[in-house]
């Protein structure tokens, strides 16, 4: 199937009207999908469903490579409005008209579909070792501890910043120290441009906001691990002092913050009226697009003054898993296409053409901002805390986190407040090992 054949599936899909009816999952088309057995390959056509319209044609351009190689073989990509998308993945994976190859959430976001019995376990089949374990911990069911999806990309949060502005303003180069990053702001906004780009009325970008600010202040990796074996609560006061930080900072943001959204906070950063802005590795082509003229960079901010070690560091995740769906009539050659994506070869194809940091190890990086954000959190890694493991139940760890650090912004809150509303919210359904 070639790329136009693809895109006119998408835009049929789009200008019908399908997406807006969430209750009516689309369908495949009857005439081309193979038997169960893949017996006439040469009729096989796999589906694959995701919600990155924005990548649609970079995955047009993989599945080419793909059915180059295996004859027979047609892979067709529909992608759906991200808003959109869980409610017609989970219609699509309880009738007849699903995917074949479904693009699937991560850690707790991804429990519901595998409770539902949609996936097939891939423990076995696919072979993930050497990868990140907390990569592969984002494939695997709490439950019953098998794997079920491959991990497509590891996001990482971090500071994106324009270089032309720093040196507007005096700042020779990226911050190395607390002090370093608090003088930066206070330059900036002597020179009239709004230091942090943040926008707080979603407040779903809050939580990557702190980590981006805050995750040395309460301890990253190691406060993880203490925390999950309950040595360690939400109340302890690095943790407390991390949400501080919003407090600390807030006079670096814009004016009236919580009235900001993120695409806002992204214009402003586009428009060169902030100097930076604290966004996921995800943000990179987006803020390139918008702006082709800045000359982006990015850093590490510094650990905050008190924190238990005195390094930065970069928090990550896994993101955007690929799956197999239990009902396939076409289980053999989806497993097949969801083997080859845990290989080098698909890997550095989504680093060349999603733009991504592949969950893939040993894949290499062209762009250089790719390139020192995938370093970056190779030397040394935190988790999204509130994200890798307090996702699995509700409230949720990033919930909480959101909707705490406005109501801090507003005022009506404390650090303190904030920390403990996360603490008793996840214990409602959290239990530490042992």
């Amino acid at each position: 199937m070639t790329q136009r054949t693809r895109r006119s599936t998408f835009t049929l899909i789009a200008f019908t009207g399908v997406l807006a009816v969430a209750a009516c999952a689309p369908s495949s088309d009857n005439d081309t999908k193979g038997s169960g057995d893949g017996g006439d390959a040469k009729a096989t056509t796999l589906t694959v469903w995701s919600w990155r319209v924005e990548d649609e044609a970079a995955y047009n351009k993989i599945f080419d490579a793909y059915e180059a190689k295996h004859e027979g073989i047609t892979v067709e990509f529909k992608p759906f409005k991200a808003t959109e998308y869980n409610k017609v993945l989970a219609t699509g994976l309880a009738g007849s008209d699903g995917p074949d190859v479904p693009q699937v959430r991560s850690y707790g976001q991804v429990e519901p579909t595998i409770a539902s019995k949609s996936l097939v376990p891939l423990d076995g089949k696919v072979d993930l070792s050497g990868w990140d374990e907390n990569v592969v911990n984002s494939a695997k069911s709490k439950a019953d501890g098998k794997l079920y999806s491959v991990p497509l990309a590891r996001q990482t949060v971090q500071m994106f910043y324009n270089k032309g502005l720093f040196e507007k303003n005096g700042i020779s180069e990226a911050p190395k120290t607390w002090a370093d990053f608090t003088a930066a702001g206070d330059k900036l906004l002597a020179g009239g441009v709004t230091p942090i780009a943040v926008g707080a009325k979603d407040d779903w970008t809050l939580p990557i906001v702190h980590e981006v600010l805050a995750a040395p202040r309460f301890g990253g990796a190691a406060f993880q691990e203490e925390v999950l074996t309950g040595k360690k609560s939400f109340t302890d006061p690095n943790f407390v002092a991390s949400i501080d930080v919003f407090k600390q900072l807030a006079k670096y943001f814009p004016k009236n913050v919580t009235g900001v959204a993120v695409t806002d906070a992204q214009t402003l950063f586009s428009a060169e009226k902030a100097a930076m802005f604290p966004g996921g590795s995800f943000d990179m082509a987006v803020l390139k697009k918008a702006n082709p003229k800045i000359d982006l960079g990015v850093f590490e901010v510094p650990a905050p003054t008190g924190s238990p070690e005195d390094k930065a560091t970069t928090p990550g995740w896994a993101d955007g898993n690929f799956a197999v769906n239990a009902k396939s009539p076409n289980q053999e050659a989806a497993l097949e296409l969801v083997k080859w994506m845990s290989t080098k070869e698909f890997g550095q194809m989504v680093a060349d053409e999603v733009k991504q940091i592949s969950a893939v190890p040993g894949v290499t990086y062209n762009d250089p901002l790719l390139k020192q954000m995938a370093d970056n959190y190779e030397k040394s890694p935190s988790p999204y805390l509130l994200l890798t493991d307090f996702r699995y139940g509700t409230p949720s760890g990033t919930d909480l986190m959101g909707k705490g650090a406005q109501q801090l912004l507003l005022g009506s809150k404390t650090a303190e407040q904030v920390a403990a509303d996360i603490d008793t919210g996840v214990k409602a359904w959290f239990k530490p090992s042992s």
